[in-house]
């Protein structure tokens, strides 16, 4: 990042604004409110008295879109965690639903939250090579084969980097959700 400010805003939303975008529509119920989260998330970086401090902007402004998506959720009406879960063929809960799902109830919620802090706490221990591969591939939609070409890596480096960056995550987030089976 440079020492303007103002250039510095302007560069993270041209390196990271459609990704951002991508990753907040498919988290709200109407492109409106995508627009509406995201420019929260570019009002909230303006406000940063140093952005030179931020050390990694992909990470903090998802983290931010996140905490975002998650107040607007809060100040609507609650319906039942009941409906959101469902029982998979081999008779498991699944929770897929609830960490997708449109609903504004208070519990799913907070599973909700507790699921992106834990995400993105765990992000932050990967290696950066890997943690990066993760971030564009499934936070801003891009194909392995774009990254390959972007980063001038060869594809089977990037699916690696991929793979143990999914199976570290597995790992970490079993916990969590064994906690919610418990729940």
């Amino acid at each position: 990042m440079t020492n303007n400010p103002a250039q510095n805003i302007v560069e993270a939303v041209k390196d990271y604004g459609k990704g951002l975008f991508s990753f907040i529509r498919g988290r709200v119920k109407t492109e409106e409110d995508a627009e509406d989260v995201l420019q929260d998330v570019w009002y909230q970086l303006s406000n940063v008295v140093d952005i030179d401090e931020i050390e990694q902007m992909s990470g903090w402004l998802y983290r931010v879109a996140r905490n975002k998506i998650i107040d607007r959720y809060r100040k609507k009406t609650p319906e039942a965690l009941d409906d959101m879960g469902f029982e998979d063929e081999e008779g498991e809960f699944n929770f897929n639903e609830i960490l997708i799902a449109d609903d504004d109830d208070p519990e799913t919620i907070y599973i909700k939250e507790l699921f992106w802090q834990e995400l993105f706490t765990t992000l932050d221990e990967l290696p950066e090579n890997q943690r990066q591969v993760f971030v564009w591939n499934e936070l801003e939609d891009k194909t392995l084969q774009q990254i390959a070409d972007e980063t001038g890596e060869k594809l089977k480096t990037i699916i690696s980097r991929k793979g143990y960056a999914v199976k570290f995550l597995r790992s970490r987030l079993q916990a969590l959700y064994n906690e919610f089976l418990n729940y």
